[in-house]
């Protein structure tokens, strides 16, 4: 008996291969190292933007483009965050296509597409990502970009020539992608021109195989370029407003069963909603108040006892977070001495004693500290100026321990939400509308999911539209 054997022709799938160019030397940042090294949300920007394309399954391989002289540098950051995609480290050169055709090269003979990413790019989201790599089974070149909205205007020396239609232009950001031979046949074109002067890929592409489309996806205001120093306030507050951090969490209760934790003004609010969840996930609980076994965190001595009663019973903590806090709702000049020095010494006394005491034990078990601030820290408000200047000084203090202690394993972060209905905020502002305030359950959950974050030094904001 004879069998046939019919052999199908399936078209093959181009392997996607992200290029992250990382060759800057921060010059215009005015760092003394490169700006993709520059710390923000406790990571590398250049480890934020691997990350981005290493979670994402529709990418099947990661290049790095590096300055020859901080190859070794990106070494170990690949060692130490052990990502399974990154496969090669190229040498860039001086100008950035020396990049671009280094990865190129590398490449050559391979059916791929290629995705250049900005390293210092960070944000770049998930859906852009997959809109680039979902275009490219149609089109051979995409760019990025977001509407122009203020007005362009061209100019002649210190004079205006002409203003540009709004409407008709964008504003480009990263990645460009290509099929491999499209990007190559661009270059080889483009090498050839004396004159030949460009600042991107898709530029390449524009101006020498003006026969090919390239097709634009929809940008993000938050997948923003690291260049100059201003833009490191923008980026670390970016990290702090991304929807993302939270929502977007693993909620396995196995990365909570087992881990210890101490809460610190978990008696009622925020901080008993939060030992519900946390022993609801498993872990194992701690609780200490005034009101529930007479601990004062302004009190440094009793915060020390606390913890080491915990430590000598579960043998490691893992997790520290302190609610506790004062609220008197009345003028400055109508408060008495005592009452200024008791908030004082509970909010911001109280926070430094936590946080001193916490050092070793979290610094054992590289563990994660969380200390709450309040939507009134941007801006003194009459009437609780000691409450909002305390809270004020929480956050600067977070994010200067935090940079102390990151080298430790140490994370340090703080929950800011916005108008949340405790026994507190009843007691000094009355009744409010219930849609005008989150509830102290929602506050504890986002809370624990920001334990699975692996942000240090953050302001983690959590509002009502957010949620």
């Amino acid at each position: 008996m004879h069998h046939i054997i019919t052999v199908a022709h399936t078209k093959k799938m181009k392997r996607n291969i992200a290029i992250i160019l990382a060759g800057g030397v921060g010059s215009r940042l005015g760092l003394s190292t490169p700006k993709q090294f520059f710390k923000v949300a406790g990571k590398m920007v250049v480890e934020h933007t691997i990350d981005a394309f290493e979670s994402n399954p529709h990418i099947d391989e990661i290049a790095i483009v590096s300055n020859p002289f901080y190859i070794s540098d990106i070494e170990s950051i690949i060692i130490k965050n052990g990502w399974k995609k990154v496969k090669k480290i190229l040498k860039g050169g001086e100008e950035r296509y020396h990049s671009s055709l280094s990865a190129i090269n590398a490449y050559e003979g391979e059916e791929v597409n290629l995705i250049f990413h900005d390293a210092v790019r960070p944000l770049v989201s998930q859906r852009i990502i997959n809109d680039v790599i979902e275009a490219l089974k149609t089109y051979k070149a995409i760019d990025v970009a977001m509407p122009a909205t203020d007005t362009i205007i061209e100019t002649e020396g210190d004079f205006i020539r002409s203003i540009p239609d709004r409407s008709k232009l964008k504003r480009g950001q990263t990645p460009q992608a290509f099929d491999i031979e499209s990007i190559r046949r661009a270059y080889e074109i483009a090498l050839k021109d004396p004159h030949f002067r460009v600042t991107d890929d898709c530029g390449v592409v524009v101006k020498y195989m003006p026969e090919e489309p390239v097709y634009v996806v929809m940008g993000e205001e938050s997948n923003m370029k690291l260049t100059y120093k201003e833009d490191t306030y923008l980026l670390d507050k970016f990290f702090q407003l991304r929807k993302s951090e939270l929502s977007n969490l693993p909620r396995e209760e196995s990365q909570l069963n087992n881990k210890v934790a101490v809460i610190f003004g978990g008696s009622y609010g925020i901080g008993a909603d939060i030992a519900r969840i946390l022993q609801e996930k498993g872990a194992q609980v701690f609780c200490f108040s005034r009101n529930l076994n007479g601990t004062d965190v302004g009190c440094k001595e009793q915060v020390a006892d606390a913890l080491k009663s915990v430590y000598r019973q579960a043998q490691r903590i893992d997790y520290i977070i302190n609610t506790a806090g004062i609220l008197n709702k009345e003028p400055l000049v109508s408060s008495d001495y005592q009452t200024i020095s008791n908030a004082v010494n509970t909010n911001y006394m109280g926070t430094i004693n936590v946080a001193l005491e916490a050092y070793p034990y979290l610094k054992e078990s590289k563990g994660k500290l969380i200390f709450f601030t309040s939507s009134s820290y941007t801006r003194g408000r009459a009437f609780y100026s000691i409450y909002s200047s305390t809270k004020a000084a929480i956050v600067n203090f977070v994010q200067a321990i935090a940079q102390e202690w990151e080298s430790f394993g140490i994370s340090v972060n703080c929950i800011n939400p916005e108008r949340t209905k405790t026994p507190m905020r009843v007691h000094n502002f009355g009744i409010e509308p219930e849609d005008s305030l989150l509830s102290s359950e929602t506050v504890a959950m986002a809370t624990v999911q920001s334990l699975l974050t692996e942000f240090t030094g953050q302001v983690i904001d959590i509002k009502r539209n957010e949620l």
